[in-house]
């Protein structure tokens, strides 16, 4: 019986290395690619809220004959979240014989991003931008927005308030 030399079994000093420097290759790759899923998906999450109270306001005015939701913060919410009648005055939490229109949405969305993250409150005065609120929303164009300042953008640099 011969024995194995030992003195050629393992791996060699330049086989480690070529090894580590692959594995660094890869770690350069995979991490930043990584880091920035967080950071897109806070983005697509605030598109698709934007995109769903948008779809709540056209139907709600589809329903009521062309009426808007109310500029008040606690009307609006009411009337995109619970029953209301042909004039969407009249807001129930269950549905009545009047009251049939809705709910559009079931809970206001909380703003995934920026310094009001997590607020699911809505404003329709000053600007977008100010004051602690999640959503803006502007009456004159009937159109919510997030409420988030000039700096506080996405990673392809757009304002989230331009959503």
């Amino acid at each position: 019986m011969k024995r194995s030399n030992l003195k050629n079994s393992g791996f060699s000093l330049i086989e480690l290395v070529i090894v580590v420097v692959i594995i660094a290759i890869i770690a350069a790759i995979a991490v930043p690619k990584m880091s920035r899923g967080a950071a897109g998906a806070n983005d697509a999450a605030t598109l698709q809220n934007v995109s769903q109270m948008r779809s709540a306001i056209d139907m709600f005015t589809t329903e009521h004959g062309g009426t808007y939701p109310s500029a008040t913060p606690a009307t609006f919410i009411d009337q995109l979240t619970k029953y209301t009648d042909i004039t969407g005055v009249s807001v129930s939490a269950t549905k009545t014989g009047t009251c049939i229109y809705g709910p559009y949405l079931k809970s206001i969305p909380p703003l995934p991003v920026g310094a009001n993250k997590g607020l699911m409150t809505i404003t329709s005065t000053g600007p977008v931008g100010t004051g602690t609120f999640g959503w803006f929303y502007d009456t004159s164009t009937n159109s919510v927005f997030a409420n988030t300042t000039a700096s506080e953008v996405d990673a392809k640099g757009t304002l989230y308030s331009a959503y």
